[in-house]
């Protein structure tokens, strides 16, 4: 993934992002020779986005499909959360 330094991008501004983006999808931007973030056209984070959905999407079927569910009320269901947040932390 080609890198932009963050003392490139306070210098030069958008305009880098814009020129390097014209060259590959993604970006990286580093600071202090350390990948931080990545910056990609807005096309490119929606598809992602699309991507995580879909990918949620069929694990929530595989786990209806497996029985990994429960049917209960509001009430039940916040005591159930509440109570495995408990033994989590205790």
């Amino acid at each position: 993934m080609n890198a932009i330094d963050a003392n490139d991008l306070k210098t030069y501004g958008i305009s880098i992002i814009e020129t390097a983006l014209a060259k590959a999808s993604e970006i990286a931007i580093s600071i202090s020779g350390k990948q931080r973030f990545v910056v990609m056209d807005i096309e490119k984070y929606q598809n992602l986005q699309e991507l995580e959905l879909e990918i949620a999407l069929t694990q929530a079927k595989a786990d209806i499909v497996a029985g990994h569910y429960a049917i209960e009320s509001v009430d039940a269901h916040l005591q159930r959360l509440h109570d495995a947040l408990s033994t989590h932390h205790a």
